[in-house]
């Protein structure tokens, strides 16, 4: 039987793995499946809520390289919807390579830490949900529904924790800290 950190951890692992899939999605299929790549990204959301609600709620307290390393696999499933839309044609390669390029640039310096992680992936995930409205608006209302609907079923968690840590987190960054 699995416990429930080994549960969070295998959506983790699956949510990485969707990644992949995205780009190869965005090189063989194109724009075409833009739709498709809309509910694949709910499913991954949902599975990033599900995976840290799952974890949290384990009997047994303990910590896994994977759920240590969930920033990075949010960032990595940023960087294949990129892919998607660098390969699909939706975003120019130009804009692309300059975005990816400054934020190694900015991670270099101030490393990693969740705030900046957050930061890096907030235009990625705007971009995409402007293009899916543009473009497929039936499906692509269906992003700003989960949104409205993941942060009413966070409600407490999103102003109490989620803000404030990342206000925190880039407070710390401004004042010349590193932080993790």
């Amino acid at each position: 039987m699995l416990a429930a950190k080994q549960v969070a951890d295998l959506i983790t692992w699956g949510r990485v793995a969707l990644a992949f899939g995205l780009a190869w999605l965005g090189r063989a299929h194109g724009a075409d499946v833009l739709p498709l790549v809309v509910w694949l990204m709910i499913a991954d959301w949902t599975g990033d809520c599900l995976d840290g609600a799952i974890a949290r709620r384990s009997r047994v307290h303990y910590h896994t390289w994977v759920g240590d390393h969930d920033l990075e696999a949010d960032m990595i499933v940023s960087g294949g919807l990129l892919a998607y839309l660098l390969f699909a044609g939706l975003v120019d390669a130009r804009l692309a390579v300059v975005y990816v390029i400054a934020w190694a640039l900015i991670f270099w310096r101030w490393g990693v830490p969740k705030s900046l992680g957050m930061l890096a992936q907030a235009p990625i995930y705007g971009w995409f949900i402007w293009v899916a409205v543009r473009d497929v608006p039936s499906a692509g209302l269906w992003l700003i529904v989960w949104i409205a609907a993941a942060i009413a079923l966070t409600w407490p968690r999103f102003p109490n924790e989620v803000v404030p840590g990342f206000v925190h987190g880039m407070r710390r960054i401004s004042e010349g800290r590193r932080v993790r």
